[in-house]
């Protein structure tokens, strides 16, 4: 996985497994929320700062009303295509956004064009 804004020239193989990750429409909306979490998610219930560490994977599963188990999966999808970072705390697991690899995303997806 290519870390900085630069696309790499493997960058169409790569794009895929963006593409992948986003083919589902409830992952895509799970990248929507967490764009602003404070609009979508209790931030005053978390345990750690939701702008710096994220939100915590029970939350995400109380708005979306899927299982926990399918939300971690849908999240492990999202972080395998770079498009999140998870942290722990505690016995919670947290996500966010990873914005350096969605410009990179982007970025890649203009010159692929």
């Amino acid at each position: 996985m290519t870390t900085n804004a630069e696309p790499a020239e493997d960058a169409p193989a790569e794009l895929l497994d963006v593409f992948k990750a986003l083919a589902n429409p409830v992952r895509l909306q799970l990248l929507r929320w967490l764009r602003e979490p404070e609009l979508h998610f209790p931030v005053e219930q978390a345990i750690a700062d939701p702008a710096e560490v994220g939100i915590c994977v029970s939350h995400i599963q109380a708005k979306v009303g899927l299982a926990q188990s399918t939300v971690s999966a849908y999240m492990a999808a999202l972080e395998r295509a770079g498009l999140v970072r998870s942290t722990r705390v505690g016995k919670w697991t947290h996500y966010k956004r990873d914005e350096e690899r969605i410009a990179w995303f982007v970025a890649a997806l203009g010159r692929s064009l």
